[in-house]
This record gives structure tokens, sequence and C-alpha cells, in this order.
């Protein structure tokens, strides 16, 4: 029994020891991809293919609401076969819209795609710059303190995300 608890005694040791000597460290995301021109300019490209293709969206939605409207103020005046293939065409007219929406924005849409080529790259150099820098340092774990709401408080000299900048290039 006395050995038993000499074990657990020295295995606790061991284990804060072993804690203790762990290091960590912060970085920012956010901060870090602000200050990555070529990021910035991704999603601002990005953006504007977004709006150019809502507005294609938007127009082909409008198309089919004007057919719409215009259906119910000529359906006194047609015979049901004309009822019938207006209907077919506004049915038409709406499912093109929605699949336009959907390739565009789906979520294997066009925009999926385009922010998969643009920012990708970047998010690798990044990581990698990361990994750099935690391999540099001995770091075991490093944390991103944007995406953290669990990180109250953090002494800003464990936050790296300047060494990252500068090693992806960019000095602050």
């Amino acid at each position: 029994m006395k050995r038993k608890v000499i074990l657990l005694i020295v295995l606790a040791a061991v284990a804060a020891i072993s804690a203790s000597a762990q290091k960590f460290a912060l970085v920012d995301m956010e901060y870090i991809l602000r200050n990555v021109p070529s990021y910035e300019m991704a999603n601002e490209q990005l953006n504007q293919l977004s709006q150019r293709w809502q507005k294609e969206v938007e127009a082909v939605g409008k198309e089919a609401e004007n057919m719409y409207q215009t259906y119910l103020a000529d359906k006194v005046f047609l015979t049901e076969e004309q009822v019938k293939k207006r209907e077919e065409e506004i049915v038409a007219k709406e499912k093109e819209a929605t699949e336009l929406r959907y390739k565009y924005f789906g979520p294997e849409g066009e925009l999926y795609k385009k922010r998969q080529t643009l920012l990708k790259p970047i998010q690798d150099d990044v990581y990698n710059a990361i990994k750099k820098v935690s391999e540099e340092r001995g770091y075991q774990a490093i944390f991103d303190r944007a995406s953290s709401s669990d990180i109250i408080y953090a002494s800003p000299r464990i936050d790296i995300s300047n060494e990252v900048l500068a090693k992806l290039g960019y000095s602050n």
C-alpha cells in the first residue's frame, strides 16, 4: 500500500514537472491576415465577384417576379392552355434563379472554389510560418486568440503574431 502511494506521488510530481515545462504561445490570425497584402487583395476580389454574381441572381429572380406579375394581370384574358404555359415558364425561371444561386453560392459553388484557389495558398503560408516559429522556439502549442472566446487575458509577451509576419516577409 505504501509503495502505491509513493508511486502515485512520484507520478504526480513527474506530471507536474512535465506540464510546467511545456511552452505555448498565441497568435492573432485576424491581425496577421490583415497585414498580408495579398490576403486583402484576394478578399476584395472575392467581394467583387460575389457582388457581380449576386446581381446576376437577383436579375433572374426579378425577371421571374415580373413574369408572375404580368401573368396575374393577364390571367383573366388567357385560355387554360396559355395559363398552363405561362405558369410553366414562371416555374422554369424561378428554378433557373435557384440553380444559379446554388451554382455560385452553394456549398461546392463557384464562390467556394474561387475562395479556395485564392485564400488557401495564403493560409498555408501563414500556417507554415507559424509552424517554423513554433519549431524554432520550441512551442508545443500555439493558440489563435482571434478565434478563441475562452481566452480572457493573455500577456502580450506570448503573442508571436509579429514574428509570424516577419517570417512571412512582412515586418510591422
